[in-house]
């Protein structure tokens, strides 16, 4: 087994981000984005995730920050912190970058970087997701994956509590 250098950099900020995605998009390249708190890594995650990167050159993942995820989830979330996600998800090398984003949802996030291609997962319909308007409106399109049944943090959460 080999250790890979360099998961840290794939962690940017919106401007490291939006400057390497400039670079990209010059060379012809696209840009595919998700995102989700992904606090305990499952199946389903790697599958959505996956999906999001085949439909692009690029694959740049939002992810839900710790306080952003006790609003949505409850006061017991996340189990695993920011840095600690933020570190799983940039290891994936499916993954080129990881923003972090503080709001309840990726609107602002995805407002500024203006993907390609937004991928969600099939509990989404189009008009429930956020940044589709303007990534359409930008000329780019969204994707709705399945969701794979049986795969749930919150009962995984359940499951140990047990």
């Amino acid at each position: 087994m080999r250790f890979v250098d360099g998961f840290e950099k794939k962690i940017m900020t919106i401007d490291q981000a939006k400057a390497i995605m400039h670079a990209w998009k010059i060379t012809g390249k696209t840009v595919s984005f998700t995102n989700g708190c992904f606090d305990i890594l499952h199946p389903g995650h790697l599958f959505s995730i996956a999906q999001a990167a085949k439909e692009a050159d690029y694959l740049v993942v939002g992810l839900n920050s710790d306080a952003s995820i006790k609003k949505l989830k409850g006061p017991d979330r996340p189990i695993n912190n920011t840095a600690s996600r933020a570190i799983i998800i940039a290891n994936l090398a499916m993954v080129d970058a990881v923003i972090i984003f503080e709001e309840d949802t990726p609107h602002e996030l995805i407002s500024q970087i203006l993907p390609d291609v937004l991928v969600k997962g099939g509990d989404y319909t189009m008009e429930t997701i956020v940044g589709a308007k303007e990534v359409i409106a930008h000329g780019g399109k969204v994707i709705i994956n399945p969701i794979i049944e049986g795969f749930s943090t919150t009962n995984i959460i359940e499951k140990i509590k047990k």
